[in-house]
C-alpha cells in the first residue's frame, strides 16, 4: 500500500520549479548577469559562457532563461503591427501568408540586430540558446489572455512560449511575460523580470496560456477546452509570485443570490499573512479596498469567503499586499 501511494502521488505531480528547491541557482544568474553586454552574433560563445561552470542541466537552462529575460526587449510596436496586418489579412490566405513570410524576417532581424523581438522571436532564441546548450527546448504556439486581451479576437493564435526537457520531465516556460511590460500608451518597455514564469505549475499555466497542441498543457489526466480558457478569470503576472494553483471560482463570471456565500480558493507557493489579503470592489459607482468575510490559511492553501449584501454588478479584483493577483465579477441579485 505505501507503494501505491508513493505510486499516486508521483503521478498525480505536476513538473514545477519546485521539483528544484534543492538547486541554488546563484551561480546561473550571476553568468546571466557577467554576459548582460553580450550579443547574440556569436551564440555558441555566449552559451558557452553562460554554461560551462555550471553542473546541472537545470542551471544551465537558468542562465540561458534569465540572459533572454534582462537582454532581449519586447517590441510592442512590432506586436500591434503584426496584429493588425493579420487581422487585415484574415480572410485573405494569400496576402496573410505573404505578409507572414516578411513578418518573420522583420522579428529575427530585430531580435539578432537590436535585442528586440516579440513572443515567437523570445521562444525562438531561448529555443536555439538551449540547444547549443545540448538541451532540448521546444517552442508552444497557442493563445494567451491578459486583461487587455480581447477574447472576441482570440483567432488565429496570439502568443508563443517554451517548454524544456529536464530530468525526463517536461517544464513549461514565459521568457516574453517574464522579461517586463510595455506600456501600452507610451510603447516604452522596462525590464521586470517575474521569475514565476520560469518552470510554472502546468496547472496555474493554462489559466492564461493554452497551447494548440494539448499534450504541452503538460496534464495528460486532465482535460481542459478551449471554452473554459476563454471563460477562466483574468490572472495577472503577480499571481505567479504567490500561488502555485488557482482553484476557485473557474469562471470570471458568476452569478449568486445577495448575502450568499462565495469562496476563493488557491495553493500558495508560501505562507502569507492573512491580512495582506483585500478585494478591491467596484460597483460601477465606487471602488474600494474590502476585507473579506474570512481568510484561512492551512498547509499553503487560502481559502477566502465572502458575501455582497446588495444587488448589483461587481469587478472583484483580489490583492495580496499591494499586488493585483486576480480578477472575477459577480452578477447579484436578490
Amino acid at each position: 500500500m505505501r507503494y501505491l501511494l508513493l505510486f499516486i502521488v508521483a503521478f498525480q505531480s505536476h513538473a514545477q520549479i519546485s521539483d528544484f528547491d534543492h538547486i541554488n541557482f546563484s551561480k546561473a544568474d550571476l553568468n546571466a548577469s557577467i554576459c548582460k553586454n553580450e550579443g547574440l552574433d556569436n551564440m555558441p560563445n555566449l552559451v558557452y559562457n553562460l554554461t560551462s561552470n555550471l553542473d546541472t542541466d537545470v542551471e544551465r537552462f537558468r542562465a540561458i532563461y534569465m540572459w533572454v529575460c534582462h537582454n532581449i526587449a519586447n517590441d510592442y510596436t512590432l506586436y500591434l503591427k503584426n496584429k493588425r496586418k493579420r487581422s487585415k489579412y484574415q480572410n485573405d490566405s494569400v496576402k496573410l501568408k505573404s505578409w507572414n513570410n516578411r513578418f518573420k524576417k522583420d522579428v529575427f532581424r530585430k531580435l539578432l540586430k537590436q535585442n528586440k523581438t516579440i513572443c515567437t522571436g523570445y521562444a525562438y532564441i531561448v529555443k536555439e540558446l538551449a540547444k547549443l546548450a545540448n538541451l532540448e527546448c521546444e517552442i508552444v504556439h497557442g493563445y494567451g489572455r491578459t486583461s487587455m486581451t480581447n477574447i472576441d479576437e482570440l483567432d488565429p493564435p496570439n502568443h508563443s512560449w517554451n517548454a524544456i526537457k529536464l530530468n525526463e520531465k517536461w517544464y513549461l516556460c514565459d521568457p516574453t511575460w517574464a522579461s517586463g511590460i510595455p506600456d501600452p500608451e507610451t510603447k516604452i518597455f522596462k525590464f521586470d523580470y517575474n521569475n514565476g514564469y520560469f518552470l510554472s505549475n502546468p496547472q496555474l499555466f493554462i489559466i492564461n496560456h493554452f497551447p494548440q497542441e494539448e499534450h504541452w498543457t503538460l496534464m495528460p489526466n486532465e482535460s481542459h477546452t478551449f471554452d473554459e480558457f476563454l471563460a477562466a478569470p483574468i490572472l495577472y503576472g503577480q499571481a505567479y509570485t504567490y500561488l502555485s494553483t488557482h482553484d476557485y471560482p473557474k469562471l470570471m463570471h458568476q452569478s449568486l443570490h445577495k448575502n450568499e456565500m462565495v469562496q476563493f480558493q488557491y495553493k500558495l507557493q508560501n505562507d502569507i499573512d492573512v491580512e495582506s489579503v483585500r478585494f478591491l470592489i467596484d460597483n460601477g459607482y465606487t471602488n474600494k479596498k474590502t476585507t473579506p468575510n474570512s481568510v484561512n490559511i492551512e498547509n499553503k492553501s487560502l481559502i477566502i469567503e465572502h458575501q455582497f449584501e446588495s444587488n448589483g454588478f461587481y469587478d472583484v479584483h483580489l490583492y495580496i499586499g499591494n499586488d493585483l493577483i486576480s480578477t472575477y465579477t459577480f452578477k447579484v441579485k436578490g
